[in-house]
């Protein structure tokens, strides 16, 4: 196993260079769909591909990752929904176990089916406590998880529940409201996770603006992940990359 991409979080972290990573759903990506990605996801310098989704039912998954790694030299990291989300042509995969819930099958269950592919394909991997946050709706992820997000006003269980992913051994924290949600993880939990947790933190759903990419990422985020918002109008990306990577420059 290889640890490039982990080793340019860790690094970017360090240096303090805040990145975004465009979420590409296999469902929606015809051809006509990812070339305009792609196109957009270039002139912005997009740090990531993320591909996944709580529930894929075209069967575009193995295709959309080609496509990518074919036209595009920005790396592609799979955002599993599933143990059956896996490719070998992905240049890592987030090992996510949902930690801020209480269902055993992503904890652990669907880790254990996955684990001996990923070591066979040599797929670099990234151990992600994922938490789920309530941004205002019922979500996919929730649906789909059964599990109950933490509450948008307690950021006292975010910080104990990355902080045990990290005692855990975990390597990112991945906070996301769920796709299509109504408010984004506010800049106050992010902040007061931040404070306590060494790791590499990123955060996702509910992103709309590059105002709301920037107060985010000043807020303690790393990484920025945006996919619906794109999804109506992809020249967003470049306005939110340029919003948060702006960020460098300043004192």
């Amino acid at each position: 196993m290889t640890t490039d991409i982990y080793q340019s979080i860790l690094k970017a972290k360090t240096n303090k260079v805040k990145q975004i990573a465009l979420l590409v759903d296999p469902d929606k990506s015809d051809e006509m769909y990812i070339n305009k990605l792609i196109a957009f996801a270039l002139e912005s310098k997009v740090d990531y591909l993320f591909v996944g989704g709580s529930l894929l039912t075209e069967g575009k998954f193995e295709e959309c990752i080609e496509t990518l790694k074919s036209q595009t030299k920005i790396p592609v990291v799979i955002f599993p929904g599933n143990n059956l989300q896996i490719h070998p042509f992905a240049d890592a995969i987030l090992f996510l176990s949902l930690i801020s819930g209480r269902n055993p099958d992503l904890l652990i269950g669907q880790q254990v089916k996955a684990a001996p592919l990923i070591k066979q394909y040599g797929l670099e991997y990234i151990p992600t406590g994922y938490m789920l946050i309530d941004g205002g709706n019922i979500t996919s992820v929730q649906y789909m998880s059964n599990t109950t997000p933490i509450p948008a006003n307690k950021p006292d269980i975010a910080v104990a529940t990355a902080l045990a992913g990290q005692m855990l051994g975990l390597k990112c924290i991945y906070m996301d409201a769920g796709s299509g949600a109504n408010n984004h993880i506010s800049e106050h939990m992010i902040s007061k996770v931040s404070e306590q947790v060494d790791l590499p933190i990123i955060i996702g759903g509910g992103i709309r603006t590059a105002a709301d990419a920037q107060k985010i990422a000043k807020a303690g985020a790393d990484i920025i992940v945006v996919g619906n918002a794109i999804e109506k109008n992809a020249e967003l990306i470049l306005e939110m990359s340029l919003a948060i990577k702006d960020l460098v420059l300043k004192p």
